[in-house]
């Protein structure tokens, strides 16, 4: 006896299982725009809000010698200069560092010592950042950078810059030791076998095959220390206003330590003057410096990137 023929609703499968995917579907459809519909009224709103704030102020208080934005004085070039300071400095102090215990993790740990630090670098990630301000702020300051600096402030660009970079040294460490074990084994072994010492092949093979997970490590870190605000807020010693300071050891603002400070309360920022408006033109720079460096460092790595 021959098998029944199949039909077009045999092959259709069942009608319940095809409306529970539909569901499923129409459910990550909609999660997904919804993220992009959140960003784009953000970024519409910063757009709105700092064109806003242009047309009533006077273009020559956004070149002032200092940022005090209830007295009408709006000085970006002071923000500028703090921003700049606490991410060099934070980038200088991590960088190496977190290279370092990345190469460790990856070319020279026992695979028991790695099991056992990986996790905790990466717990390390997770540290409040008001934990790391209240540190910097009661041992990194007077302890370090005062006794080095001998007419540091208390508060200054130079601590804060310390304290970002001890918060971003897990970030580099982790996404750094990510792409130095994507390396294949084979370039190792083939660098051992012509005769090669272990550091030779670390640094003349490995580190260059990594290079862009290593940049891209740098960039994210760039952003982080760009963007970060309780330790700078904390530590770097400006709290109402700053004035132009090049030098770091002393007080300072970066873009987001001046946007928390004035949006922690007073009457005047609670209304609709220019010292709110203000917030959201800060905003929208520090959105396209951080656009920026994501879109430069997704430039190195497609230029860069090496397929094994």
């Amino acid at each position: 006896m021959s098998p029944p023929a199949l039909t077009v609703d045999d092959l259709a499968g069942d009608v319940r299982r095809i409306r529970r995917e539909r569901r499923v579907r129409r459910c990550f459809t909609v999660a997904a725009s919804s993220t992009i519909l959140v960003t784009f009224a953000i970024v519409a709103t910063l757009a709105v809000q700092a064109g806003a704030f242009l047309l009533d102020v006077e273009p020559s208080s956004l070149w002032s010698d200092g940022w005090f934005p209830r007295e009408g004085k709006f000085g970006l070039p002071t923000l500028f200069v703090g921003s700049f300071y606490i991410t060099i400095i934070a980038i200088v102090v991590a960088g190496p560092i977190g290279l370092a215990a990345a190469v460790y993790l990856s070319e020279y740990a026992r695979p028991g010592v790695r099991r056992t630090l990986k996790p905790i670098l990466e717990i390390l990630a997770g540290i409040p950042s008001v934990i790391v301000g209240f540190f910097t702020l009661n041992f990194i300051s007077p302890q370090l950078i005062q006794r080095i600096f001998s007419g540091a402030e208390r508060g200054n660009l130079v601590a804060a810059g310390v304290g970002v970079g001890v918060l971003i040294i897990p970030l580099i460490a982790s996404i750094s030791e990510d792409a130095l074990r994507s390396v294949p084994q084979s370039l190792r072994e083939a660098s051992t076998g012509l005769g090669a010492r272990k550091s030779t092949t670390v640094i003349k093979v490995v580190l260059p095959a990594a290079l862009s997970g290593i940049v891209a490590a740098f960039i994210v870190a760039v952003s982080r220390a760009l963007g970060e605000t309780l330790v700078v807020t904390l530590a770097a010693g400006a709290a109402g206003g700053a004035q132009m300071n090049l030098n770091p050891t002393g007080a300072g603002l970066t873009m987001t330590a001046a946007m928390a400070n004035l949006a922690t309360g007073s009457d005047q920022v609670t209304g609709v003057g220019n010292a709110v408006k203000s917030l959201y033109l800060v905003g929208a720079l520090l959105f396209l410096f951080t656009l920026g460096l994501n879109l430069v460092a997704d430039r190195f790595v497609r230029r860069f990137r090496q397929a094994y």
